[in-house]
């Protein structure tokens, strides 16, 4: 492997966020972004506490810089669960899936459901 050291091009996330914010649109598109945005936040922090270039994780992957790169980009696909847990596998990480109920499924999980009966056995039998 050939020695690649990482060095990381300086961004102000909070100060892009105001000046976008400007533009008419970005808030509506950035919100129905944000949770990718996030995701790709998380993936960025992993590599970058590992220390490694997009190439190197790439190659501990067994795929492409491109494949990498269109992974920590938000909005050009939606990743599968095993290239996320190779990424992180990559980068010193494990990869935790939750679901957390929201606040309207919460409702309804304590609402107790009917029960719908598709017969007896002994018509079943028949």
């Amino acid at each position: 492997m050939p020695d690649l050291e990482y060095r990381p091009i300086q961004h102000d996330h909070d100060a892009f966020l105001e000046d976008a914010g400007k533009r008419k649109g970005f808030a509506e598109a950035y919100g129905e972004l944000a949770k990718e945005y996030s995701l790709v936040r998380e993936l960025l922090r992993a590599r970058r506490r590992a220390d490694l270039t997009q190439e190197a994780v790439a190659e501990m992957m067994g795929t492409t810089k491109s494949s990498v790169s269109r992974l920590e980009t938000p909005g050009k696909h939606s990743p599968s669960v095993n290239t996320l847990r190779r990424y992180a596998q990559a980068v010193g990480c494990q990869v935790e899936i939750r679901l957390v109920p929201t606040s309207e499924a919460t409702k309804q999980a304590k609402k107790p459901r009917a029960r719908r009966r598709t017969g007896t056995r002994a018509q079943k039998k028949s």
